[in-house]
Formats: C-alpha cells, sequence, structure tokens
C-alpha cells in the first residue's frame, strides 16, 4: 500500500557519554529544535542515554521494561513536544544478569509507546587494537519490528542490522526506514554511506539514519553523519560530526514516483 500522508522527520545526533542525566538534558533542546522546523517523528541515536567509557557501563543503568530513567523521559518529551520519539536503544534488562537487551522504542505524541524493537544483530569487529564485541553484553532480539505513521509503514533497526538486507525484507513494503546508530569512525567511513544509500534503493523508500559523531569517554570515536535518503539513493540532507539535527521530508509524491519508473518491489521472485 503507498504512503498517503507525507511526514516530516528528523535524525537527532549526539556526542553521548557515561551520564545519563547529562546526555538527555543534551538531547531534549535537539528534540524540541526539530519539532520547531515542523518534525513530526524525531530519531534518537543509538546509545543516546549512556554511552559509557566501558561496554558494562550500560548494565549499571539497565532498566526494567515499562519504567525508568529513559523511558520516562522518551514518554515525557514525546508528548510535550506532540512527536513521534524514537528512542534509538535504551539497556533494558533480560534474564542473563551479564547481559540486556538493546531496545528501540518508539513513543506516540500521547507519550505512550506504541513499538518496541530488540536489536538483533551485535556488532564484532577486531583490526589492530580496535576491537569490539557486543554479544558479550546484549542478549540478541528475534523479532523484526515495524509500525504505522502517516506516510506508510515504518521499520525498525539498529546499527550493525544495516548490513544485513534480509531484515528489511521480512518487513514487507515500507515508506522508511530508521537506523539509529553509533558506527565507528573505522568502519563508518568505510561504509555507512554505501550501506544506507544500498538499503534505500533496494527498497524503493526513504531511509532516516541518527548516528553518534564525536568522541566519547574511553577514546571511542563514532562517525556521525546522521542523513535522510531518498528511494533513489539520493541524500536528502546530512550533518557531519557533532551534535545536531538533520530534517527533511518524507515525500509520497516522489515514492510513488520512483516505485511507478523501476517497479523492482513488483518484480521480486522471492518473497
Amino acid at each position: 500500500m503507498l504512503p498517503v500522508q507525507d511526514l516530516r522527520v528528523a535524525a537527532v545526533q549526539t556526542v553521548s557519554g557515561g551520564d545519563v542525566a547529562a546526555n538527555l538534558a543534551q538531547a531534549e533542546p535537539l528534540v524540541a529544535a526539530a519539532a520547531a522546523r515542523g518534525a513530526r517523528l524525531v530519531v534518537l541515536p543509538e546509545y543516546f542515554g549512556i554511552f559509557g567509557a566501558h561496554a558494562t557501563d550500560k548494565l549499571a543503568v539497565r532498566e526494567d521494561d515499562g519504567a525508568g530513567p529513559q523511558q520516562d523521559w522518551l514518554s515525557r518529551v514525546a508528548r510535550r513536544h506532540g512527536v513521534v520519539l524514537v528512542g534509538g536503544t535504551v539497556p533494558i534488562a533480560c534474564a542473563d544478569p551479564d547481559r540486556v537487551r538493546s531496545a528501540c522504542l518508539v513513543y506516540a505524541p500521547d507519550g505512550a509507546r506504541i513499538a518496541r524493537y530488540d536489536k538483533i544483530h551485535l556488532f564484532a569487529f577486531a583490526r589492530g587494537d580496535e576491537r569490539y564485541d557486543e554479544g558479550r553484553t546484549i542478549e540478541p532480539g528475534t523479532l523484526p519490528a515495524s509500525f504505522d505513521a502517516p506516510c506508510g509503514r515504518v521499520g525498525l533497526s539498529v546499527c550493525y542490522d544495516l548490513r544485513f538486507p534480509e531484515l528489511y525484507r521480512a518487513l514487507g513494503e515500507l515508506a522508511l526506514i530508521l537506523v539509529p546508530a553509533a558506527f565507528t569512525a573505522t568502519t563508518g567511513a568505510a561504509h555507512w554511506h554505501l550501506l544506507l544509500r544500498a538499503r534505500a534503493v533496494e527498497n524503493q523508500c526513504y531511509v532516516l539514519a541518527a548516528a553518534q559523531g564525536g568522541e566519547h569517554p574511553g577514546g571511542r570515536r563514532t562517525y556521525g553523519h546522521s542523513l535522510l535518503i531518498d528511494p533513489w539513493g539520493e541524500i536528502v540532507a546530512e550533518l557531519g560530526e557533532g551534535p545536531g539535527i538533520v530534517v527533511g521530508d518524507v515525500d509520497c509524491a516522489r515514492l510513488a514516483e520512483v516505485r511507478a519508473q523501476l517497479p523492482a518491489l513488483a518484480h521480486r521472485v522471492f518473497r
């Protein structure tokens, strides 16, 4: 089903640290700025509330599902600014005391939670002294998730999920893909734009990516470059490094035009 209404969207870019209260205080003015520019859907990056010097730091601030400082803040800010607010990831408690679920949570303008997606694909990278293994502190999710917006179906994903196109195919026909992320400077410079544009082109939909963008506690550096991409793979708006926002429109006429000119979705053999 084609989208029925244009939607102004925004990605918030942060350089989060290890203090949850400080991170939330820095993020709210950016959400307010996006709302002031007409955004009705605002996405925060992965680890927007906690990006500590150690991967285990998020375990200390894990929240039970449904209540906690980060979840309460998301609900309140969505309601205050009248937007759909997507919390890139929140560390939600699971049965394993040494790990959390990295949950992308979506709140409606009335503050009610309308969707949850637990990150399925967990990042691992090793080159020289640069090493990451999210599986040590995160329990993977198992189910894709999406929600309905005025522009159509919106697919949820987080960071490393971007490398797995089958996740988005499992969600069906989408108007918009959301990618809150914290790509490293190394992998971002190599693959960020390439992967995001590929997901937009193959799904013939918009892609909105909200990134961490700068140097964090412990010396880790993230790539930034939050951006909105249209279904032809063209960049609509982009931010380099540092805190800020990217604002643009999901244009229903543009979606319909691309799909009519090149009906690749209708030509799929394997579904």
